[in-house]
């Protein structure tokens, strides 16, 4: 592509009629709540038993792998909460566990997140020698001033020296940023998304801060000592956001993830693409395929709790449902259309028995919210992704 289209070609890797199978593995646990975060993170100040959640990581995984057997995994997520607090000897038993159970992939991607702090970069090396292949750090900002607002526990410093430990050891890597936070200008943006691309060697997760409900930051913006950026300010951010990636390389293939063609988190795509993957730890989902129906799983929150279950029962699941045609359907959109690609319409009519309205994307098309490829393929405009909710709404009505 050339640098002043914002949008890659098709992805290279598997499309929509294509297997792919990930494994999702939560560690639940962190060291402090960010006061922005809604995720299924935990903070305990008493000692952790590391070696009984290993232990109950391998349960649920060979309980899985009753259910689905026979699969290739082609990708393995570490996530959090704060996976780089687990000892690199339970992430290679996590891997050894999945190697019994199913078949993994020559290629197999092995994602694992982490804090950037000198602490847990100390752990990179183990960790490639455990079997991860790929990072993805949690910087947040190059900024101390907005580290301290957004609660993180390292600075600017000690991210960029995470970031060399990084290259020494992986070939792939990725971290994050947090933008449209209070106070914070394009100018200042595009200075930091600069230093940010200077730093990365493929790939970026750029994520618009946004004040989910009962976090810290939801009581503060509700008593007015929380400003974000105004309407017109988080949509020239946006708009830096893109400008700045196409212009170096690392154009967006997903709304809020950027990088170099050939260098997207084959994970993410798995869920983008609605394939399948197993949801491994305290509340996880899971999207799996047994005897021709997807079924929607997720395990109990509590780390405790779930610990319990497994103990009792082999696995932590609280829920596991079979998925209709239409959810199935709805899915497909909600994920698809996050994707620079974009959907292949007649996959969503295999799946709903009737085609896409064809009037109501012609009203998209005519006010520039979504277009169609040369392929056939349907897809988000880029003035669309910032009403991406509305176009998927109008699209599944």
């Amino acid at each position: 592509m050339n640098n002043t289209d914002p949008f890659p070609s098709p992805l290279p890797q598997a499309a929509e009629g294509q297997k792919a199978f990930g494994v999702y593995i939560h560690w639940p646990l962190c060291l402090s709540k960010c006061p922005y975060c809604d995720f299924n993170s935990h903070v305990r100040r008493a000692g952790i038993d590391e070696a009984r959640f290993a232990r109950a990581f391998t349960a649920e995984i060979a309980a899985t792998a009753a259910r689905v057997p026979g699969r290739t995994v082609s990708t393995v997520f570490f996530g959090g909460g704060t996976p780089s607090l687990m000892q690199p000897a339970t992430v290679a038993g996590v891997l050894d566990a999945l190697a019994r159970h199913w078949r993994i992939a020559s290629n197999v991607e092995v994602t694992l997140e982490a804090n950037p702090t000198s602490v847990e970069a100390a752990r990179f090396r183990d960790y490639r020698l455990a079997g991860v292949n790929r990072v993805s750090l949690g910087v947040q900002a190059l900024d101390d001033r907005a580290l301290t607002e957004l609660g993180r526990l390292h600075s600017a410093r000690e991210a960029l020296a995470a970031l060399a430990v990084a290259r020494r050891n992986f070939d792939r890597y990725s971290f994050d940023l947090i933008y449209a936070r209070p106070g914070q200008t394009p100018q200042d943006w595009t200075s930091e998304l600069e230093q940010a691309i200077a730093e990365t060697g493929e790939h970026l997760s750029l994520y618009q801060l946004t004040v989910e409900p009962d976090t810290p930051f939801a009581a503060l913006y509700a008593a007015g000592k929380l400003a974000t950026p105004d309407e017109d300010t988080a949509r020239a951010l946006y708009d830096v956001t893109q400008e700045v990636c196409a212009a170096h390389g690392l154009p967006a293939y997903e709304i809020s993830n950027h990088a170099r063609p050939g260098a997207e988190c084959r994970h993410n795509l798995v869920y983008w693409r609605a394939q399948e993957y197993a949801g491994i730890g305290a509340g996880a989902h899971g999207r799996l395929d047994i005897d021709g129906v997807r079924r929607a799983t997720a395990t109990e929150k509590n780390p405790e709790a779930w610990l319990m279950r497994v103990e009792n029962h082999g696995h932590g699941l609280v829920t596991d449902d079979a998925l209709t045609r239409e959810e199935m359907a709805d899915e497909f959109l909600l994920m698809g259309l996050r994707l620079a690609e974009g959907i292949d319409p007649s996959h969503y009519a295999a799946l709903t028995g009737r085609p896409l309205d064809a009037e109501r994307i012609a009203a998209l098309r005519e006010h520039g919210l979504v277009e169609t490829t040369a392929t056939g393929r349907l897809r988000v405009s880029l003035p669309g992704f910032p009403v991406l909710d509305a176009v998927v709404a109008d699209l599944a009505a």
